[in-house]
């Protein structure tokens, strides 16, 4: 029971309390109104920006990126519609759930969607979105969308998926996109800074011309602004204009077009060759101006596998593939060229006058360098030949002499002229040089001093001779062109999407060999007629090591070439080289240019362990060249087959015997 206080002498007693508590009292609501009123008054404005700003949530619209386009318009690479799902990790409100409902529907196990979303948020943060799986189906997006009211995070949006029509045909060429990763993130902002800003979850090119091109076809990227409930889940409003004025979708912008130099027509036969073939290599065929019409990479893979998130069970097929798919072999790999060497010896043998035209010189089948035998490829050797049957019938004994009366200061002079052991200039990322020794090179490289007998090796491109397929393409094509080093190139022009010329290439004589260069060389028009004559030989004469391999009405010149990958002992050097386990087999090669006179098109093929190069890469050039003159020249076929009674060119019914080593 409450006890009042009633005595007045008392009650003073407790005034002063009373004071205290009232001064409390009115000190509180005078704090509460002053909070009150700076809330409301002075930063009302701010704070409902804020609060509406909760309500919207921000999405990216990720442009379309150009098309990749080849000389006549065809498509090569391309976009097409199609739809993703996104995971955004603070919305989720219980992710074992939502792994066990979504899983199942993307064909995921929910381990993996745990996985996933716990090693972006640890990585990215708990703010940036997660694409789950892109290029989902029809029955996919309409489950998912079924459940998305019930799952908070869970959002289905339209996507951009990029297409490569060709499949694996070019792959390494036209590469793959993919999405940013967290080391490419600043490195990228680093080096396109003031042009393009990546973000987290960005899709760019990793590879290829995709990654070559980014600046001219990634395009600009689009916003868009939607009312969300506390779940993160899209609401509709009532009220107009709910964003505010300073709040406004962003349109994105298409990226532009590359019109490649690319020929569709000669890639799809090109590669339709190394398919028919079973091949496994490399080709590069390019007019002789530097335009490329044909790029071919295998074993290969299907970048539409990355465009829609490849597995891991893909991936790691491709990267344990003992023939490396992923990499890039016109310009990556570097390997011995063997016998396609000896036409870029015989020039500076001819230029120095170590031989002329009509030098008769000994080839027999072993040729000793002091007490070490060197042997021909033909055990009983070639007899007295010059330098025109040297070539013809691939005579290594008579390059042996060369090398010698040369040395390989002399032959660094000139081949390195024709861009041998240097970096053509491609408009593609990760090309190497290849080497072309001399002795320089080899006390800096190796610490030690040229070796005589290091010239022979040297001289039929064994040793420390390495090259990419693109190289010799380019020194072949100065040969056909007597003298002109082009710098080869693949993007003829960048468009927009309205067909506006944005920049252009053109072609471009990087030096002319018939010049003195600046080591004081030059090359005479009777030494480059002399090498062709040997090389024309080499297709069409009767003992050439590829004259089973002619397109009607057109002549080839060129040189196959058989390279070592591993030494072989003196009783192993004639044995059966199909009789090897692949991976010592020889690599096959064929560089050659059409017509022989003046000629159009250079192509340069390695067929790896193929064992030789007249069969293994003889027949990939023959088709190649046979599909550019039917497209380009096809009167010159039908003359050649009217002329000899016939309808259709004649292809080799059996495998023709191929020439060991030549």
């Amino acid at each position: 029971m409450s006890t009042y206080v009633s005595n007045p002498d008392e009650a003073k007693e407790y005034q002063g309390r009373y004071k205290l508590f009232y001064f409390a009292m009115a000190f509180t609501l005078t704090v509460f109104s002053m909070r009150l009123w700076y809330l409301q008054v002075i930063s009302g404005n701010e704070l409902r920006e804020f609060s509406e700003k909760n309500r919207i949530k921000q999405n990216k619209i990720n442009a379309p990126r150009g098309l990749l386009l080849d000389r006549d318009g065809q498509v090569l690479v391309e976009n097409l519609p199609g739809f993703e799902a996104i995971l955004t990790p603070q919305y989720i409100e219980n992710l074992e759930s939502l792994a066990k409902t979504v899983g199942p529907i993307l064909g995921m196990e929910p381990d993996k969607v745990v996985l996933k979303v716990t090693k972006s948020r640890r990585q990215n943060g708990p703010f940036a979105q997660i694409r789950l799986k892109e290029n989902l189906s029809r029955e996919e997006v309409f489950r998912l969308k079924r459940m998305r009211l019930d799952t908070p995070g869970l959002e289905i949006r339209e996507s951009i998926i990029r297409y490569y029509p060709l499949k694996d045909n070019g792959a390494q060429l036209f590469g793959y996109v993919g999405e940013i990763s967290k080391r490419q993130l600043p490195v990228l902002n680093d080096l396109y800074k003031g042009a393009l800003r990546f973000e987290q979850g960005d899709i760019i090119g990793k590879s290829g011309l995709e990654e070559t091109l980014e600046k001219d076809i990634r395009g600009a990227d689009g916003v868009s602004f939607i009312q969300v409930d506390a779940h993160g889940r899209e609401t509709v409003t009532q009220t107009p204009n709910i964003y505010g004025e300073q709040i406004k979708d962003l349109i994105p912008v298409h990226g532009n077009n590359a019109v490649l130099t690319i020929d569709r027509d000669i890639q799809e036969a090109a590669f339709k060759s190394f398919m028919t073939l079973n091949r496994i290599g490399a080709v590069v065929a390019m007019r002789t101006n530097g335009e490329i019409l044909a790029w071919v990479s295998t074993p290969s893979f299907d970048p539409n596998e990355f465009s829609t998130g490849i597995s891991a069970q893909t991936w790691s097929k491709l990267i344990n593939d003992p023939f490396k798919p992923l990499r890039n072999k016109v310009i990556q790999d570097h390997n011995s060229p063997g016998s396609t060497f000896k036409p870029l010896v015989a020039i500076p043998a001819l230029q120095e006058k170590v031989i002329t035209p009509t030098t008769i010189v000994s080839a027999p089948g072993v040729f000793y360098f002091g007490r070490r035998p060197y042997h021909d490829h033909l055990k009983g050797g070639h007899g007295n030949i010059t330098v025109y049957e040297a070539l013809e019938r691939s005579s290594n004994v008579f390059f042996y002499k060369m090398g010698i009366a040369l040395g390989v200061d002399k032959m660094y002079d000139y081949i390195s002229m024709l861009g041998i052991g240097q970096k053509t200039g491609i408009e593609l990322a990760r090309e190497v040089s290849g080497t072309m020794p001399n002795s320089a090179w080899k006390k800096a490289q190796v610490g030690e001093e040229w070796q005589p007998g290091e010239n022979l090796s040297t001289a039929i491109g064994q040793g420390f001779v390495n090259v990419t397929p693109l190289s010799m393409a380019i020194a072949y094509n100065a040969i056909g062109t007597e003298g002109k080093v082009v710098k080869p190139f693949l993007v003829r022009k960048v468009i927009d999407q309205d067909g506006k010329v944005l920049r252009e290439n053109f072609p471009q004589v990087i030096r002319d060999l018939q010049q003195v260069q600046s080591n004081g060389i030059s090359i005479s028009p009777e030494t480059f007629k002399v090498v062709k004559e040997g090389m024309r030989r080499v297709g069409n004469g009767e003992r050439g090591t590829a004259k089973h391999w002619k397109v009607p009405g057109v002549q080839i010149a060129g040189k196959t070439g058989t390279a070592q990958i591993m030494g072989f002992s003196a009783d192993q050097i004639y044995a059966k080289c199909e009789g090897r386990p692949i991976h010592m087999r020889h690599h096959g090669w064929y560089v050659a240019f059409a017509p022989a006179e003046n000629p159009e098109i250079t192509i340069a093929a390695l067929a790896e362990h193929s064992c030789h190069g007249s069969t293994g890469a003889a027949p990939i050039v023959r088709d190649i060249v046979q599909a550019y003159f039917e497209k380009y020249h096809p009167e010159v076929i039908e003359a050649a087959l009217k002329a000899k009674g016939v309808k259709k060119a004649a292809v080799p019914v059996s495998v023709p015997t191929p020439v060991e080593g030549e």
